[in-house]
């Protein structure tokens, strides 16, 4: 048996959930237009014949502003302590902007473990930038091997796991071949439902909410599941609720539709709305919404 852990880092809003996604060809990380929407480090289990390939995507590393933004940057860069591999998504030239350096120096610190550089959205930044980026970090040489992707279409994505794969050494079988992910159900509910809030929510408001599950409950071919999003204002609270409370329903709705298949049966959901000031200021309350680091 081989086995081992592969690390997807990079900025925030480069890819690294929908390449996850794409490589294990299931939903295991929510994805949206909106930075910071990965605030765990997510785990995608790949299968193959006597091998296993254990990913892990991790918030978009970015300098801190809160207790919330401490606890992303922390969980991404512990995760370049963890694995076997490191992949490191970009879509943008390293002079593009300072977020990229700074991973970049941290790689650097990282001397023993293989390095794969990401060069992501090729369908939309042209052959030409594509030559400038991979010049541009293969100058560096920090990396063992640079691939092009666009892992919303599903290109390449072959390519990185057949990359991945002389890296991966004889080891035990984390888990069983059936499984995907390891993250519970409630854990994924509770992210559908944020995905599909943060769908719904202007830009002022996706950072400040958190979901979580009060009652999860399966009986006669049913399951209800109660839910509360939180959020840091009591504007913002009418802006969830919406018109009518239609924009909660629309949340719901769209939550529902997606978590049906999930679980396998119906589902009735019912979602509240509360206001909890100032909750990413606060150690203690990012940590009772679940956000911890794996070595914590």
């Amino acid at each position: 048996m081989r086995s081992g852990l592969v690390g997807i880092i990079g900025r925030p809003n480069v890819g690294k959930s929908t390449l996850l996604n794409s490589i294990i060809g299931e939903k295991v990380a929510i994805t949206s237009s909106k930075a910071q929407t990965t605030r765990n480090a997510i785990r995608g289990i790949y299968n193959e014949d006597g091998m296993q390939i254990v990913f892990i995507d991790t918030p978009g590393i970015h300098k801190p502003k809160n207790a919330l933004g401490r606890f992303l940057t922390d969980t991404a860069v512990s995760t370049l302590k963890q694995v076997d591999v490191i992949l490191l998504i970009v879509d943008e030239k390293l002079s593009g902007g300072p977020g990229d350096t700074y991973i970049l120096n941290l790689l650097k610190q990282v001397k023993k473990t293989p390095k794969i550089l990401v060069i992501n959205k090729i369908d939309k930044i042209g052959p030409d930038e594509y030559l400038k980026i991979y010049n541009e970090y293969d100058a560096e040489g920090v990396f063992d091997q640079i691939v092009g992707t666009s892992a919303l279409n599903g290109q390449n994505t072959d390519v990185v796991i057949d990359m991945i794969k002389p890296y991966i050494k004889e080891g035990p079988q984390y888990f069983p071949e059936d499984l995907y992910t390891d993250n519970p159900m409630k854990f994924l509910v509770s992210e559908i439902i944020r995905e599909k809030a943060l769908m719904y929510l202007n830009d002022e408001v996706p950072h400040g909410i958190a979901v979580e599950i009060e009652r999860y409950a399966e009986k006669d071919g049913i399951t209800d599941i109660d839910a509360t999003i939180y959020c840091e204002k009591k504007s913002h609270k009418g802006i969830i609720i919406g018109a009518g409370g239609r924009k909660l329903k629309g949340i719901g709705k769209a939550a529902r539709l997606e978590i049906e298949p999930l679980v396998g049966t119906k589902v009735y959901l019912q979602l509240w709305v509360k206001v909890k000031e100032h909750w990413r200021e606060s150690d203690i309350m990012v940590s009772n919404f679940g956000y911890k680091r794996d070595d914590d």
